[in-house]
């Protein structure tokens, strides 16, 4: 008997996906031919933090071979408008610095060439003079009044205050016994994926349109954004996505800025211009999370019961509002409450701008950073009231019985059973035998803890969220903004074949397998046979402004449109197939690749031939079909409606829960800690593949290792960027990566067409905090930020270390103190030359004798006895490029000691500092040559690494001092240091 049905949905079937991929076939965008004639982009960037533009000379570079055209901020200005923000703010955003720069990796000039060495190479050519500004990069200090002011225009850094009130939370903090708090500043971190950006651009000068392929993640509201910018309507820039991405986690988003570069480069270029970006662009100025400074409070009963939430939230985006923040900020607003029913609740939210890169989406957005805070004073609430944590989560839980429940701030949560979940993850995760190791490693005078945390994943945004930074007023005068539209578009060719196409771009999800299973179960058809397609183009396909792949929406939204579409055809087919076997349309199955009359064995017709009469035979189709060719669906859930006139928002449709614990034990010696087990439980609703959604969490729990153990995008306080390379930005690997015990309860959504809700971000926001309790549990802290690196681990039980020695305070206050993330170079050393005092005294203020000995230089021009202007080449690690240096002699007193007083800069970074240089007379003819030194470096040579540095400082300097020695020894001498080094060398 033929099966009526075939579900492939629920199965963890083989990814189509991973044949091409494993084997080297990926279809990424430096993988795709190009118009023959294109040319390659390189992007100057600056060195400083904070500095106003006073000329750019490009003339040499301009000259050079290869090299097609140079573009600079005033000529994007000329081109194009600032990048419109969620802000209503007097700040001009645009893509490259016009006039002045105000983050370090800030794009101030493009080279055009033949090829992208050439483009590199004239990248030094260029001579750009800055006038450095004080700068700001902590979040709270740009809030003071003697800051410096990023924008002029703006009048302050702080360019968004919001105050919200739900509830009677001033009544509830007045009776409650305990007032609990927690102060949290949250790191930036980023996602780093595999592929960096990149951008093929093209500009038709006939039709005023530009055509810009990009490995562009989305949101689509992004489009409007740059064809704005770009000054033409929306139907002059077609953009298209390659049919592969190497990861995104949110970031690629924040490719836009360069879209519109490299769309304006191509058309000063007269020819198709392609860039892709290198690792350190990437770090330095692609997309980072926001970092927050949080202060939470809670009004707790004696039970541990939390009647009201105060949130004070200062939001640094970094030295522009890049559309779309501050989504990072207002995405978790119907959430801010997590998983607890709380009815009382107050939010400040302040976006300040700092002297930094602009942060954009990072996966899970918004949702580290809350539950980072929320989780951790749910653990102080219990460590405060002497209760078991897990019994004050459970105090405060929504119950089964309120679904859908709606939140203080209007979250509508669709379904779920907490309790339920949290009860099976302690029995089947086995939370006895946790406990049980925790107290036989105590009794062992080891470190061992238990953290908990409890989260709400919210997934298919509601695009009017962002809305909620407006007043009531604004929003009134900007007109609703609501929905989260998804399209689908299911077709059948001539010969009967199904072809899925979604506005929906994957970045490794497997969005190829799961549409093949949902569209083959619609029509009973074997997956193989559904053709699917995935990489887009907004000047054909069908596509909206909440259209792309972010915020967890594909199985919720894109799939479940997908299945409408689907099942729209289906029956359309079925009206078919009724009128040509004689029976009702209801009677109609689809299985094994037929179309049948259910309950007659007779009365079959293969799909292909059903599917194929709109196209061979049109007027066969009965009445009420007009064709069975092609059905697109948009698909937009009413519940996601605008925020209310009380700023309440239903900020996203779905809600899964996760419930995660894990037992560790730090190693007090080294500051390590070992995750013993990790238990994650989820709720994702229905799911429909259930290996990729444990891909998914297990790839959401190594990035959060990462956030948690590892990742900072640290600046100095003068603004440098610190951690430009994976040396410096650590990864975790699988090596670091435990197994994790995975579990399920599933509770489908009713407001999603199957059911499913959103679990690509999940760990990403529980496993953070949920191993920051475990760590202070184990240490009895109250007070722990991420990253939980060793040293900072270790230092939670370290003791005051001993004061330093007088002497050694002596040449600290001398060399000056070092201070955190300082990258400031300190040095001292020693060494004899084969030359009187009064030799190398000569050669020290010779400028053509300095040009032989400088190491890199290209060149010496003395401007007085005691000024100097050079050209050199440095290399320090990975980078490598051109300087201008400008050196200054001080102090003389001759020929015995001077001060040395220098500055570089150049398209790889600037720099200064000084040195002291003294020559004393030594045994045999030879002179002592003592020098110490400290210098401040910037730009990308600051973000390769302390060590590297370091090590390439004292090489330099030790290169200097060498050739000094040899320039200055007679060349027939064989006497003396020199002479017996080489002996024994020889």
């Amino acid at each position: 008997m033929r099966p009526e049905t075939i579900s492939w949905t629920g199965q963890s079937v083989e990814r189509v996906e991973d044949a091409a991929l494993l084997t080297g076939r990926g279809r990424f965008i430096d993988d795709l031919g190009v118009r023959p004639g294109t040319l390659h982009a390189a992007i100057l960037r600056s060195p400083h933090a904070h500095a106003d533009i006073l000329s750019i000379d490009a003339a040499t570079a301009a000259a050079m071979p290869g090299v097609a055209a140079i573009v600079t901020g005033r000529d994007l200005a000329r081109l194009t408008t600032p990048m419109v923000a969620g802000l209503k703010v007097a700040v001009e955003n645009w893509p490259m610095a016009v006039e002045r720069v105000r983050y370090v990796g800030e794009p101030v000039a493009i080279v055009v060439a033949q090829d992208r060495y050439l483009a590199e190479d004239a990248l030094d050519a260029i001579e750009i003079e800055y006038a450095p500004r004080a700068c700001v990069v902590d979040p709270l200090a740009s809030l003071r009044a003697d800051a410096p002011i990023l924008h002029d225009k703006a009048g302050a850094n702080l360019v968004s205050d919001r105050c919200f009130r739900y509830g009677e939370p001033e009544a509830a903090f007045a009776k409650a016994a305990h007032r609990i708090e927690v102060s949290i500043a949250y790191p930036r971190n980023t996602g780093s994926p595999m592929e960096t950006f990149g951008v093929v651009a093209d500009y038709d000068p006939h039709e005023d349109a530009y055509e810009i392929l990009a490995n562009f993640q989305g949101p689509f509201s992004i489009h409007a954004v740059m064809a704005r910018c770009l000054k033409v309507p929306g139907n002059r820039l077609r953009l298209r996505m390659p049919p592969d991405s190497g990861g995104s986690f949110g970031v690629k988003q924040g490719v836009a800025p360069y879209a519109v570069l490299i769309g304006v480069a191509a058309r000063i270029a007269g020819a198709p211009v392609k860039w892709i970006e290198d690792r350190l662009e990437h770090l330095s100025a692609a997309v980072a999370a926001t970092n927050r400074v949080t202060t939470l409070k809670a009004a707790v009963t004696s039970e541990g019961r939390i009647m009201a939430l105060d949130w004070d939230q200062v939001e640094d985006c970094g030295a522009y509002p890049r559309a779309p923040e501050p989504a990072t900020l207002y995405r978790m607003h119907g959430n801010m409450t997590g998983a607890y029913d709380v009815r009382n609740l107050t939010i400040r939210n302040r976006v300040v701008l700092t002297n930094k890169a602009p942060t954009g989406l990072v996966r899970g957005f918004g949702g580290p950073q809350v539950y980072y805070a929320l989780e951790r004073l749910m653990q102080r609430i219990a460590v405060a009231l002497g209760l078991d944590p897990l019994a004050v989560i459970r105090a405060n839980l929504i119950q089964r019985g309120q679904f859908p429940y709606r939140t203080a701030s209007g979250a509508l949560y669709d379904s779920g059973d907490y309790v339920k979940a949290i009860d099976l993850a302690v029995a089947d995760g086995r939370l006895a035998e946790l406990e049980r190791r925790r107290n036989e490693a105590r009794a062992a005078g080891r470190r061992y803890g238990i953290g908990f945390a409890a989260a709400v994943e919210p997934s298919v945004s509601n695009m009017g969220y962002i809305t909620t930074v407006l007043t009531a007023a604004e929003r009134q005068k900007a007109g609703p903004k609501n929905g989260a539209q998804a399209t689908a578009t299911v077709s059948l060719d001539p010969v009967g074949s199904v072809s899925v196409h979604v506005a929906s771009v994957p970045q490794g999800q497997g969005h190829r397998t799961v549409l093949a299973q949902v569209v083959a179960d619609v029509f009973g058809l074997p997956r193989e046979a559904i053709s699917v397609v995935v990489d887009l183009d907004t000047g054909k396909d069908a596509w909206s402004i909440a259209s792309g792949n972010y915020s967890s929406r594909f199985a919720a939204a894109v799939a479940g449109t997908a299945h409408l579409a689907a099942t729209r055809l289906r029956d359309k087919l079925a009206a078919i197939a009724a009128s040509q076997l004689g029976v009702a349309p209801a009677q109609i199955g689809f299985a094994g690749g037929a179309v049948f009359a259910t309950g007659d064995a007779t009365k079959t017709l293969p799909f292909g031939r059903v599917a194929a009469l709109s196209h061979w035979s049109p007027a066969l189709l009965p009445d009420g079909v007009d064709q069975a060719i092609r059905e697109t669906a948009f698909w937009t859930p009413p519940e996601l409606s605008a925020p209310t006139q009380d700023d309440q928002v239903n900020s996203s449709l779905c809600h899964g829960f996760i419930f995660d614990m894990a037992g560790v034990e730090v190693d007090l010696d080294t500051g390590k800690v070992r995750i013993d087990r990790y238990v994650t439980m989820h709720d994702c609703g229905r799911v429909l593949h259930p290996g990729m959604v444990e891909g998914q969490i297990r790839g959401g729990f190594a990035q959060a290792l990462g956030a948690t153990f590892y990742e900072e995008l640290a600046y100095a306080d003068d603004g440098a960027f610190l951690t430009g390379t994976f040396a410096d930005y650590l990864l975790p690997t699988a090596t670091e990566t435990p197994d994790i015990a995975i579990l399920h309860i599933e509770t489908p959504s009713p407001f999603t067409p199957l059911g499913a809700k959103g679990v690509g971000e999940g760990n990403c926001m529980s496993t953070p905090v949920c191993l920051a309790n475990a760590v202070a549990d184990a240490f009895g802290v109250a007070e722990l930020n991420l990253p939980l690196t060793p040293a900072r681990v270790a230092a939670l039980v370290a003791a005051p270390e001993p004061a330093r020695p007088a002497s050694d305070r002596g040449r600290a206050a001398e060399l000056g103190a070092a201070k955190p993330g300082d990258r400031t170079l300190r040095g001292e050393g020693q060494t004899k030359v084969a030359a009187t005092p009064d030799a190398i005294w000569a050669m020290l203020l010779d400028a053509e004798q300095l040009a032989s000995i400088i190491p890199g230089c290209h060149g010496v021009r003395k401007l007085s006895e005691t000024h100097f202007k050079a050209d050199v080449t440095l290399g320090v690690g990975p980078v490598k490029g051109r300087y201008k240096a400008e050196i200054r002699l001080s102090d003389l007193d001759e020929p015995k000691a001077a001060t040395l007083t220098g500055s570089v800069s150049g398209a790889l970074g600037a720099g200064g500092g000084s040195g002291r240089v003294i020559l004393s007379a030594g045994e045999g003819g030879l002179t002592v040559i003592s020098y110490s030194y400290e210098a401040a470096v910037g730009g990308k040579v600051a973000a390769i690494g302390g060590r590297l540095l370091d090590g390439a400082a004292k090489a330099i300097i030790g290169q200097f001092f060498a050739a000094l020695a040899r320039k200055a020894a007679p060349a027939s001498a064989k006497t003396g240091f020199f002479a017996r080094l080489l002996g024994r060398r020889g």
